[in-house]
């Protein structure tokens, strides 16, 4: 609870004594700090009552043990009734960005989207929903805060989540728009490499229903990642407008014509061009489908209906998993 609940393993005095340092108990493990600093702490209420609402809320998503089916219940929202503004919600332009939050509430049952972690990692979402009434868990990628590509926080936020769900027989719903991991010195003296691969580890190990749905990007590793068909998702829709490639047309413009860009009389028109061409001929969905990678290239408005069927189909799935104590997670 905000203002009154506190976390840490050594108090301000302690702090002070030892390091010197000077913090208050609201600035060292206040709940915010917990919800945007440290991502100890899933929610944030605002006093005792908000608190046991979302409490109440979060058990109405999970069954209780890991041999029960999760809760089914009417919504009275239909599986074909869909909000056709969905069509135009992702950006033509790939470069501008939009919340992946809005895209959910045009997808799920009475657009009711219980986040975890709201406040920290914002450039990934989690959380549950449901579509006619069975509940799901909910990753994506959010293009409103950088770019939507992954980074530390984000690997271990997503992970963290999907095992989760796994472990309480809970279906994921990925949609995905990333358009890689976040570069720079930071990033990779911090272990995005370990970090990231928890990703890899979550999808690989559940054994739930996987359905993905790619809005706009899917870029190079952080595609395969994203609960792709290469690491084990049931199903893979994909929009008319995305993009599946090692990188974007300029990037990759850049590096394979390197040689005939250095040529051109007008550097600046030809790039432009053959970005154009390599764009045109690969950036698209179709390829990825014809490769078998994506089950169906699918306008949004029929991304609704088509997870309700999907959830249907694969409520009967069963998995094993070769016997052993535990899986070796990249921690």
């Amino acid at each position: 609870m905000k203002n009154t609940s506190h976390m840490f393993i050594t108090g301000p005095e302690v702090i002070k004594t030892v390091t010197g340092e000077e913090v208050t108990f609201e600035e060292l493990g206040g709940a915010m700090t917990h919800n945007t600093t440290s991502g100890v702490a899933s929610f944030a209420s605002e006093d005792e009552d908000d608190c046991f609402i979302q409490i109440k809320t979060l058990l109405s998503y999970i069954p209780s043990n890991n041999l029960q089916e999760p809760p089914r219940i009417d919504t009275g929202h239909a599986p074909d009734d869909f909000d056709e503004s969905i069509d135009d919600l992702v950006p033509e332009d790939a470069n501008v960005p939009y919340d992946m939050r809005d895209v959910v509430a045009k997808l799920v049952d009475n657009g009711e989207f219980f986040e975890v972690f709201e406040h920290w990692a914002k450039n990934m979402i989690v959380g549950f929903a449901r579509f006619d009434g069975r509940s799901v868990g909910i990753v994506g990628n959010n293009p409103a805060h950088l770019a939507g590509t992954i980074d530390i926080n984000a690997s271990d936020k997503l992970s963290r989540f999907v095992r989760f769900c796994d472990a309480f027989n809970i279906p994921v719903i990925t949609l995905m728009d990333v358009p890689g991991y976040l570069p720079g010195t930071a990033q990779e003296w911090g272990g995005i490499i370990r970090h990231g691969a928890k990703i890899l580890y979550a999808y690989a190990e559940a054994t739930v229903p996987l359905i993905t749905i790619i809005t706009r990007k899917g870029y190079g590793g952080a595609y395969d990642v994203m609960s792709s068909k290469h690491i084990g998702a049931d199903l893979v829709y994909a929009w008319p407008s995305s993009q599946i490639a090692v990188m974007g047309s300029d990037g990759a413009t850049n590096i394979i014509f390197r040689k005939e860009i250095a040529a051109a009389k007008n550097k600046k028109k030809k790039r432009a061009e053959l970005a154009k061409d390599y764009k045109d001929q690969f950036a698209n969905p179709y390829i990825a489908a014809g490769l078998g990678y994506i089950d169906k290239v699918i306008f949004p408005r029929e991304t609704r209906g088509l997870i309700c069927k999907g959830l249907d189909l694969l409520a009967s799935k069963r998995q094993s998993r070769p016997p052993k104590k535990h899986g070796n997670i990249p921690l």
